[in-house]
C-alpha cells in the first residue's frame, strides 16, 4: 500500500511545465505568511519571459497539512514571525518533500529561529548545510559568483543560503539575511532600484530553474 501511495504522489509531479503552478505556503503560529503579495506573480512573470517557462501567472495558496500541496512542484514561504507545524502537518510536509516536492523559505526578517525549529521536526535526522558559492543553484542562467545577492539590510550580516538534502536531492532551501521576496515585489512597495530588483528576480529564477532541472 505504501509503495502505491508513493507512486501516486510522484505522478503528481510529472505534468508538463505548461500545466504547472507554484504555490505560497500558509502556515500557523502567528507569522505573516501572506506578506509580499506581489512577489510570486512578479517572479513567475520574469521566469516565463526570461527562462521560457509557462508557469500559471497566478500562484496558488496551500496549507501545510493539505493534500493539495502535492499538486505543486515548488512551494514558497516567507514571513517575519512564528511558525508552527503540528504533527499532521509535519508528516504531510515530509511526505511531500520526499516524494519530489520542494520548499523555499525566504526570511523576511525574524523567521530564522522558527523555520529551523520546525524543519527539524520534519527532518530530525538531517542538518542544514550552508551552500558554497560554487553550488549550481548560483550558476544557472544567471551567475552569482558571491552567492546570494543582498537585497535588504537586516542585521549587517552577509546573505546565506542553507539547504536540506534527502538522498542527495535538495528538498528545502532557506535564504537568510537576503530578503529575495522583497526584491520581487512591485517597485512601489519598497522602491528598490531597478538593479536590485533585477538581481533578486534573477536569483529567484535560478532557484526555480534549479528545482525544475534537478
Amino acid at each position: 500500500m505504501k509503495k502505491i501511495l508513493v507512486i501516486f504522489l510522484l505522478s503528481l509531479f510529472v505534468a508538463p511545465l505548461g500545466a504547472q503552478q507554484i504555490a505560497l505556503l500558509k502556515y500557523s503560529g502567528g507569522g505573516d505568511w501572506y506578506v509580499n503579495p506581489t512577489s510570486l506573480p512578479n517572479l513567475i512573470k520574469f521566469c516565463n519571459a526570461n527562462l521560457g517557462m509557462s508557469l500559471d501567472a497566478k500562484p496558488a495558496t496551500v496549507e501545510v497539512g493539505s493534500a493539495d500541496i502535492f499538486q505543486y512542484p515548488f512551494v514558497h514561504m516567507t514571513g517575519h514571525g512564528n511558525i508552527v507545524f503540528n504533527d499532521a502537518e509535519v508528516d504531510n510536509l515530509r511526505t511531500y518533500l520526499i516524494s519530489g516536492g520542494f520548499l523555499h523559505a525566504d526570511d523576511n526578517y525574524g523567521m530564522n529561529q522558527y523555520i529551523r525549529r520546525e524543519m527539524k521536526k520534519v527532518f530530525p535526522e538531517l542538518e542544514m548545510v550552508e551552500l558554497p558559492f560554487n553550488h549550481p543553484i548560483f550558476h544557472q542562467k544567471y551567475n552569482f559568483s558571491n552567492g546570494l545577492p543582498k537585497i535588504h539590510e537586516h542585521d549587517n550580516k552577509p546573505p546565506q543560503a542553507f539547504a536540506l538534502f534527502w538522498e542527495g536531492r535538495m528538498v528545502f532551501l532557506f535564504t537568510y539575511e537576503c530578503d529575495l521576496g522583497d526584491g520581487w515585489e512591485d517597485y512601489i512597495v519598497h522602491k528598490d532600484s531597478e538593479a536590485t530588483r533585477t538581481k533578486a528576480l534573477q536569483m529567484g529564477a535560478n532557484i526555480l530553474q534549479y528545482v525544475f532541472t534537478n
